[in-house]
C-alpha cells in the first residue's frame, strides 16, 4: 500500500497550482492594484477640494480614505478565494486531486493555508503601500495620520486582514456552491446588495443588522474610530473571523460527505 501525502507535500502542490494558474495571479494583481490605485485616486480627489468643502473636515479620518481602494479589492480576494475551489470542479481536475490525497480535510487546509499565507502578505503589503502614498498625497495640505499611533498601525493591519479573511470567505462558498457565478453572485450579494436591503429596513432594524454585515465590519476595523452603532475594531475581527470559521468548517463537513 502506498503511504498517504503528509500534508506538508499537499501543501506545496498546491502552491505550485496557485502560482501556475493565470486567475490566480491576475486576481492577486488585480487585488493589490486595486488596493493602491484606487487609493491614490481617493486621497488625490480629497487633497484636489479640501478647501472647497469645509464641511468635509468634521470627523475627517485620514487613514480610512486613504484604504479606500480595499472597498474593490474586497471583490477581487472574494473571487480569487472561490477560484482556488471552483476552477478544479471547472475542469474536473478535482477528482485527480481527491484520489490522489484521500484525506479531504488535507486537501481543504492545504488550499486554506496556500490562500491565506498569499493574501496575507499580498494585501499587507498593498494596505501599507497605498496609507503611506495617501498619507504623502495628504502632506502639506490635509491632515495626516502616523504609525507610530498603536490606533493607526491597528488599523492598518486590520485593513490586511479584513481583505484576507473575505478571501476565505470566498473560498468557503467555493467549497460549497462548486460554481464561479454562483459564488461571485453570492459573495457580492453579501458585501453590496445586504448593505441596501438593510438600509431599506426600519431605522431601529438597521443599527441592528447592519453592524453584523462583512462591509460594516470591515468599517470598523480600517477605522480609528469605528462608525456609529458599529462594533470596536477588535470585535469586528472577531466576527468576520467566526464568519470565516463557520463557513469553512461547513464547506469541509460537506466536502468529505458528497462526491467530486
Amino acid at each position: 500500500m502506498s503511504a498517504h501525502p503528509t500534508l506538508a507535500s499537499v501543501i506545496r502542490s498546491e502552491w505550485i497550482k496557485f502560482r501556475s494558474v493565470r486567475s490566480s495571479i491576475l486576481g492577486v494583481a488585480i487585488t493589490f492594484v486595486l488596493t493602491i490605485g484606487i487609493g491614490a485616486i481617493i486621497t488625490a480627489s480629497i487633497r484636489t477640494h479640501w478647501t472647497s468643502h469645509p464641511e468635509a473636515h468634521i470627523g475627517f479620518d485620514p487613514v480610512t480614505t486613504s484604504l479606500g481602494g480595499t472597498l474593490f479589492a474586497q471583490f477581487a480576494v472574494g473571487v480569487i478565494g472561490a477560484l482556488i475551489v471552483t476552477s478544479e470542479y471547472s475542469t474536473g481536475s478535482i477528482r485527480a486531486t481527491l484520489a490522489a490525497t484521500p484525506r479531504r480535510v488535507e486537501v481543504a487546509l492545504a488550499k486554506l493555508a496556500v490562500l491565506v499565507v498569499s493574501l496575507v502578505l499580498v494585501s499587507e503589503a498593498a494596505v501599507l503601500i497605498t496609507f503611506l502614498m495617501g498619507q504623502a498625497i495628504y502632506s502639506g495640505v490635509v491632515p495626516t495620520a502616523s504609525l507610530s499611533n498603536s490606533s493607526v498601525l491597528r488599523a492598518v493591519l486590520f485593513g490586511g486582514l479584513y481583505l484576507t479573511l473575505l478571501g476565505v470567505v470566498g473560498m468557503a462558498l467555493g467549497w460549497l456552491l462548486r460554481q464561479s457565478a454562483a459564488c461571485i453572485s453570492v459573495f457580492t450579494s453579501l458585501i453590496l446588495v445586504l448593505p441596501i436591503v438593510t438600509f431599506l429596513l426600519p431605522s431601529s432594524w438597521q443599527n441592528a443588522i447592519s453592524r453584523f454585515e462583512p462591509s460594516t465590519l470591515g468599517q470598523s476595523m480600517e477605522s480609528v474610530s469605528p462608525p456609529a452603532h458599529a462594533f470596536s475594531a477588535g470585535t469586528a475581527l472577531l466576527v468576520l473571523s467566526l464568519y470565516a470559521v463557520v463557513l469553512m468548517v461547513a464547506a469541509v463537513t460537506v466536502l468529505t460527505r458528497r462526491d467530486a
